[in-house]
């Protein structure tokens, strides 16, 4: 009698991991876009719907699962948001797009954005966000949009990124970068009027002829 019980317990325990497995990773999808949320100040309510009860966040607005529940695309584009991005975004390991232009985000780019290794399109032009690009994002192998304009970003551009063969768009125009503009790889049909308006950027880069972090210190 006792050896069947504990048959069943065993029974039911494994039938309920499995069951729960994809609620798991919901859930910590969920926590990482809740802990965005409470970095953000919301006065039009865009994120009323997050809530982080929910079995997972496939249902929240603004948010696009594929079937299996794991979140593809962020977009909160132009939603009169403020304050900053936080690192647990590097944890939505199926992300492809994440669209945060046109609204008053500050702060830096979180380094673990370079985890995301579906990503498509990182959209965060428009917006008050300082510090460096992070040479981490040299590790997004499925990038083909990448827009940080109109910013306050400063430092070089990570010569890490000339490695992103899918690289179609790149566009880093009125920030305060240094250095020289990249020529190789993706950047060698890059417009020159995608690196206008940083004062102290040079370019194109002249091989062998002009160091690459020229004019930063």
């Amino acid at each position: 009698m006792a050896a069947s019980r504990k048959a069943l317990c065993f029974a039911v325990c494994v039938s309920l991991t499995v069951t729960l497995l994809p609620l798991v990773y919901g859930n910590s999808e969920g926590d990482a876009l809740y802990t965005l949320r409470r970095s953000l100040s919301d006065p039009d309510n865009v994120l009323q719907s997050w809530d982080p009860t929910l079995v997972n966040p496939c249902t929240w607005f603004h948010i696009t699962c594929n079937q299996d529940n794991r979140v593809t695309r962020v977009d909160l584009g132009n939603s009169n948001l403020s304050g900053h991005l936080v690192p647990e975004l590097g944890k939505l390991e199926h992300l492809q797009y994440l669209e945060l232009y046109k609204n008053n985000i500050q702060g830096t780019i979180p380094s673990e954005l370079g985890n995301l290794k579906s990503l498509i399109s990182l959209d965060l032009y428009n917006n008050n966000i300082s510090g460096v690009i992070p040479p981490s994002l040299g590790k997004l192998k499925s990038l083909v949009f990448l827009r940080l304009n109109d910013n306050g970003l400063s430092g070089p551009i990570p010569k890490e990124l000339v490695g992103i063969s899918s690289l179609k768009v790149v566009d880093v125009s009125n920030n305060n970068l240094c250095g020289t503009i990249p020529t190789s790889g993706p950047f060698e049909h890059i417009p020159l009027s995608n690196f206008e308006n940083n004062p102290r950027l040079e370019g194109p880069e002249l091989l062998g002829l002009a160091s690459y972090d020229t004019n930063c210190s």
